[in-house]
């Protein structure tokens, strides 16, 4: 049974931190493609950050210089360091583990930002 389980969500200030946390079970967590996506109310799920089995990574611009992704094989885990956050990075985040033509979900974290 695979299950992806986020956490570190919150209510923040703008300008503070956050970092996500992302534990893997039930697939060989090295072998996926780990990302970070969030879904803000009446938005479509916008993909925030992905790094791949070798280790490379890239980033939604809206992200860019802000957030980074990282992994822990040795955990299973995926966490995402999310700084300088803004009112608009409000959202429900949510951990996708993918591999091929199949992909996993987390149930979502929530992120609010707000003063």
């Amino acid at each position: 049974q695979v299950q992806l389980v986020e956490s570190g969500g919150g209510l923040v200030q703008p300008g503070e931190s956050l970092r996500l946390s992302c534990a893997a079970s039930g697939i060989i967590f090295r072998l996926y493609g780990m990302s970070w996506y969030r879904q803000a109310p009446g938005n479509r799920r916008e993909r925030v950050a992905t790094i791949n089995v070798d280790g490379t990574i890239n980033y939604g611009d809206s992200v860019k210089g802000r957030f980074i992704i990282s992994r822990d094989n040795v955990k299973t885990t995926v966490y995402l360091q999310m700084n300088s956050l803004k009112p608009e990075d409000t959202a429900v985040y949510y951990c996708n583990a993918h591999i091929w033509n199949t992909e996993y979900w987390g149930q979502g974290t929530q992120v609010t930002v707000s003063s």
